[in-house]
């Protein structure tokens, strides 16, 4: 699965590598967001994404927890963070947006938990020179009862790959950068061409290292979540 992650590459940086035309500062509240590093970011929180008109790819914020279309209840969104790569095409909630609201999800690292002889211990999760990524994403747009508008996204999860199955039996589906653009492509696409997409993954190129217990608490988001701690300092 995937509970947490961070983004700290630099918006230029971001801009170059996954070829952004503009940064959509507007949540679908109307509250102004701007971009900075964030190190613990968790569930419910507004992430950047990126989705493509065709013309040009544009990154703006989505609420992270899917909402569907037809829910009637947005508590819901706690749990849609994540979709299986597996069922998307025959899940009620994710079957619509796989084939025609596809997103991609920006990072540079997520974390993970194992239960270990001294207990839960949390790994940071990274590619190993420590670039940025597009984590496979879905997004939705749902409207309440008083029409207020949200725009929500989940990340889509994968087996995981044998280097940190150790720590959990599944991970984000990181794409391949060659498959990005058929990913975000706009027109509805048949699950058949979608599904080998989410397969080319960059799994075998992550590696991992404990962090502290700080990434535990959500409401904590500073550069310590991400540090490596040894041994000697696990409690």
């Amino acid at each position: 699965m995937c509970g947490r992650f961070h983004l700290i590459t630099p918006w230029d940086q971001l801009q170059l590598r996954f070829h952004l035309a503009s940064l959509q500062s507007e949540q679908a509240s109307g509250e102004s967001l701007g971009l900075q590093s964030r190190y613990n970011i968790s569930p419910g929180q507004p992430i950047l994404t990126v989705i493509s008109d065709g013309k040009e790819r544009r990154a703006g914020f989505l609420q992270w927890g899917l909402i569907p279309s037809w829910s009637k209840d947005p508590k819901i969104a706690y749990k849609m963070i994540n979709a299986r790569s597996e069922s998307l095409a025959e899940k009620p909630s994710f079957r619509t947006p796989f084939r025609r609201q596809r997103c991609l999800i920006l990072a540079d690292g997520f974390y993970e938990w194992h239960e270990e002889a001294h207990g839960r211990q949390a790994y940071r999760i990274h590619l190993r020179d420590n670039r940025s990524f597009a984590m496979a994403g879905l997004w939705d747009r749902w409207l309440s009862p008083e029409g207020e508008k949200r725009y929500t996204c989940t990340i889509i999860t994968t087996q995981a790959s044998s280097t940190i199955s150790r720590l959990h039996h599944r991970m984000p589906v990181i794409l391949q950068p060659e498959v990005e653009e058929a990913w975000l492509n706009p027109p509805e696409q048949a699950p058949a061409l979608l599904q080998p997409l989410l397969e080319q993954n960059l799994g075998d190129e992550l590696q991992y290292h404990p962090v502290s217990s700080l990434v535990n608490n959500g409401r904590i988001d500073e550069p310590a979540c991400m540090e490596p701690v040894s041994p000697f300092d696990i409690q």
